[in-house]
């Protein structure tokens, strides 16, 4: 590993970086696309907020005696600033329909959206700040995710969006409260001693990994704050000899951080995607894949003889393997990665929404009976698109003799195949729903509309919560 041409740390120049994007000039278009995804991120946090999962996390936080000022998002609790942070982050990644940044294989705005609103509403910050925040938290997660390399990263048993979360978390939160270059570097240098999240909730349906953004935006709040008073951190906390590149990845190459990573505007938020489905994005083009043949053909579960499914090599740990488990899905975040799962409920519901999402569709004979008839095919042509694009085909053989097979190149919610404002509205409101009555959705939405312009964050975070506080 090596510092920047100039000789400078990394997390130096990640933290200049940062610094030049809550300070400088931004283009419009990324202004308005995290608008876009700050909106996503309201629904989906407030989707989430009512699961068991978050329910249980905030008892839990009562347990520890922790109480605040803090907004919790769809729930009436109040909690310190690193809490609300944990909660809201958690909440936002329980649906599995936060957004992704598929070049590095990472959800970024559960837990840099998580952080940055609990600073602003420390600082009383309003929202151009979150949402400039918000980019340069994107930038740094994704740049790092990158540059540890995915398949690398996860072979090491690690998760991107709690590891590399942590850093843009980190930015975020030292963007909004003001931190100065060197301090924003510090913060960088603390998070890398809290970047954690193991995928080993795959082996048993575990809650573990919708931990992992809301412990991220709770470590990076608790980095800020800590380099703000003065705490001292590694200077060289990615490329040192036992820092985050060489620890975290076999793999890793640092080129992507001494650059944006993409040539479109030159901001990994712009690049990144959101989900039309409540389940891994490895997932998404398949079941996208699957609906367009039961629309077009007419497709009904008793004419289904077998379905192959050509998916990403990368894609294989997490929701083909092993195939057996995978077919008996035994809890909601089994199905959530489940690849027979989701082709089955898409074939069989016509939909792959939090509602189709549940134990009582797990146990659906029907459901069952398909999965058993879903296959995974490792296919080198989709790899080789990977990680710029995560495509996949699925192949169904029909009892009548026919095969009919469709491809997806860029799944529902990519940049290059974007919902529209309406879809993303839908969305939106249908989550949001899950906890608030139509004149609070109203109320809200009104809010965020003005978000840009609005000097405190704190009237959007009023609008997320129940009646009644």
């Amino acid at each position: 590993m090596s510092v920047t041409e100039t000789g400078e740390p990394l997390a130096r120049r990640l933290a200049a970086d940062t610094a030049a994007i809550r300070d400088g000039p931004l283009p419009p278009a990324v202004i308005e696309r995290a608008h876009v995804l700050f909106r996503d991120y309201l629904g989906v946090a407030l989707g989430g907020s009512n699961v068991e999962s978050s329910v249980v996390l905030r008892r839990a936080l009562r347990a520890l005696a922790f109480t605040g000022t803090a907004t919790v998002l769809g729930a009436a609790d109040r909690l310190p600033a690193a809490q609300a942070a944990l909660a809201n982050g958690a909440a936002a990644h329980t649906l599995e329909m936060d957004d992704t940044y598929q070049q590095g294989s990472i959800h970024l705005g559960a837990s840099v959206f998580s952080a940055a609103l609990a600073a602003a509403e420390l600082a009383e910050a309003g929202g151009q700040l979150v949402l400039r925040a918000a980019v340069g938290g994107y930038e740094v997660a994704a740049r790092l995710a990158r540059a540890l390399g995915p398949a690398a990263h996860y072979r090491r048993g690690f998760h991107p969006t709690g590891t590399c979360g942590a850093f843009g978390a980190a930015a975020a939160a030292g963007a909004v409260l003001g931190l100065d270059v060197n301090a924003l570097a510090t913060a960088l240098g603390i998070a890398g001693s809290q970047a954690s999240g193991s995928m080993e909730f795959l082996a048993n349906g575990a809650w573990t990994k919708r931990l992992h953004p809301g412990w991220a935006a709770c470590a990076g709040l608790h980095a800020a704050a800590l380099a703000a008073a003065g705490f001292r951190a590694p200077a060289t906390i990615l490329e040192g000899r036992f820092g985050f590149l060489t620890a975290y990845s076999e793999g890793a190459d640092p080129t992507p951080l001494f650059a944006p990573v993409l040539p479109r505007d030159g901001y990994a938020l712009s690049a990144t995607s959101v989900k039309p489905h409540a389940c891994c994005r490895y997932m998404q083009g398949p079941i996208d894949a699957t609906l367009a043949l039961r629309t077009s053909h007419g497709v009904v579960p008793r004419a289904v003889e077998q379905v192959e499914v050509g998916v990403l090599e990368a894609a294989f740990p997490i929701i083909c393997e092993p195939m057996a488990a995978k077919q008996r899905p035994l809890s909601v975040v089994d199905a959530q990665f489940s690849l027979p799962f989701g082709i089955a409920v898409a074939l069989v519901r016509g939909a792959a929404s939090p509602d189709e999402f549940t134990l009582s569709t797990i146990a659906d004979p029907t459901v069952r009976g398909l999965m058993q008839r879903v296959t995974a095919i490792r296919d080198p042509k989709l790899d080789a698109l990977y990680p710029r694009a995560w495509a996949s085909w699925v192949r169904i053989a029909l009892r009548d003799g026919r095969s009919i097979e469709a491809r997806i190149e860029h799944p529902r919610g990519d940049p290059e195949n974007f919902p529209a404002p309406a879809e993303m509205d839908a969305k939106f409101r249908k989550l949001a729903g899950r906890v608030l009555p139509p004149g609070a959705i109203e109320r809200l939405a009104a809010a965020i509309d003005t978000f840009p312009d609005a000097e405190r964050a704190t009237a959007v975070l009023a609008a997320a919560v129940p009646s009644g506080r």
